[in-house]
């Protein structure tokens, strides 16, 4: 099945296992994906990913993360930059997420970066999505 967003695609992809309350959910691999997903987990919005060797290609396997009563960690995703239209900021405009309670993560010139680390390492970049 061909995607023309795969980054939507995997965001959409966490938001019905969430909503569905799924332990896991499982999705076709890239580099973008996996360093997503590597955000994700330092930041403690999933437990832990890992990528798995299929009889025709390679998946990546996210294992959510949910409160005590079963209410899913992640409550929200969103994407920002699209194909059709890609937003950039720099290092002194970088998107504070529900008031520093979410996340965003950018794609910068030294990789894949959550928000607060990119103001760090004082580099700007493409906006991919928010989480919170």
């Amino acid at each position: 099945m061909s995607v023309n967003d795969p980054i939507a695609d995997m965001l959409t992809r966490i938001r019905n296992a969430c909503m569905a309350r799924n332990p896991t959910v499982e999705m076709p691999v890239s580099k973008m994906k996996v360093a997503i997903a590597d955000i994700l987990k330092r930041e403690g919005f999933i437990r832990d990913y890992e990528v798995r060797d299929g009889e025709s290609f390679q998946t990546i396997a996210l294992t959510l993360k949910y409160t005590a009563d079963r209410r899913p960690v992640i409550s929200g995703l969103k994407r920002v930059s699209k194909p059709g239209l890609r937003i950039y900021t720099k290092r002194s405009d970088i998107p504070r997420v529900r008031g520093g309670l979410g996340l965003s993560i950018l794609s910068t010139p030294r990789g894949v970066l959550a928000g607060h680390e990119a103001w760090q390492q004082q580099v700007g970049g493409e906006v991919l999505c928010y989480v919170w």
